[in-house]
């Protein structure tokens, strides 16, 4: 076996699902990884994204493949209410929110995007390791407050119920939920669901 299929296979294992870019910056070449392809060891997964063939895939599979194809992006809205345990819900295709500006990611996995910008984009966004992958992820009071300002995509339901699951769990403070709610410019319109729970 090549040196250079060597170290494909070491990073594939190492990282589980890895970025064409990182297989460059290691030396590994376009060609090398072709035939790794063709030869079954190695598949694509997405745009840019491989992973070995016997990969052993997890439950957040998709939010992964996610990060790893947006990683500017954060998962924010129903998934990141089923990452933060606040929904019964599965979501079809994984959340992420973009800056105003930026490219629409393209993966394997279904995505759904939402666009923000300033304080709405900034705030409340947390770092997760998932499987040794870091993810952005929007925190459960963020989460909740982009629920109601999105929630002619998600439906208001799904903020209202979000909210009474994040307050009994002692998710979030009544505080930090005001303060991702004024960020995200809906504080007037979630103030009389959160005065009806509290």
């Amino acid at each position: 076996m090549s040196r250079l299929r060597e170290t494909a296979l070491a990073l594939a294992q190492d990282r589980g699902i890895i970025r064409w870019r990182d297989f460059a910056a290691a030396g590994v070449t376009s060609a090398t990884l072709a035939r790794m392809v063709d030869d079954g060891e190695i598949e694509r997964v997405g745009r840019g994204l491989y992973r070995l063939v016997d990969f052993t895939a997890s439950e957040n599979q998709s939010l992964i493949e996610a990060a790893k194809t947006a990683p500017r992006a954060a998962v924010c809205l129903l998934s990141a209410l089923r990452v933060h345990d606040l929904t019964t819900q599965l979501p079809h295709a994984v959340w992420l929110m973009i800056g105003r500006k930026d490219r629409a990611p393209t993966s394997a996995s279904r995505l759904q995007i939402v666009r923000a910008s300033g304080a709405a984009l900034t705030e409340g966004i947390t770092h997760v390791l998932q499987d040794g992958v870091e993810i952005k992820l929007t925190t459960p009071a963020k989460t909740v407050a982009d629920c109601f300002k999105y929630r002619n995509r998600v439906g208001l339901d799904v903020a209202i119920e979000a909210l009474r699951d994040g307050l009994h769990r002692k998710a979030f403070t009544v505080d930090e939920f005001m303060h991702m709610a004024q960020a995200d410019r809906v504080a007037r319109i979630a103030r009389p669901y959160l005065e009806a729970l509290v």
